[in-house]
């Protein structure tokens, strides 16, 4: 587990924000997919969310 949440610059396929994410919590990235993939079909912000966190995250140094 990471001790920061940051955008990892190998591993990303849009903006790395799912990968991020994983890499924060300990998780598989295509699960993060996965899970940010059905929550779309809910209504709600998730696409602003994704965005705002792409804005903030920073790219991890390495």
């Amino acid at each position: 587990m990471a001790t920061t949440l940051t955008r990892p610059r190998n591993g990303a396929v849009i903006a790395g924000v799912c990968a991020g994410l994983a890499q924060r919590f300990g998780l598989s990235p295509f699960v993060v997919r996965l899970i940010f993939l059905l929550s779309c079909l809910l209504p709600g912000p998730q696409f602003v969310i994704y965005i705002v966190l792409w804005i903030i995250m920073p790219k991890a140094p390495y």
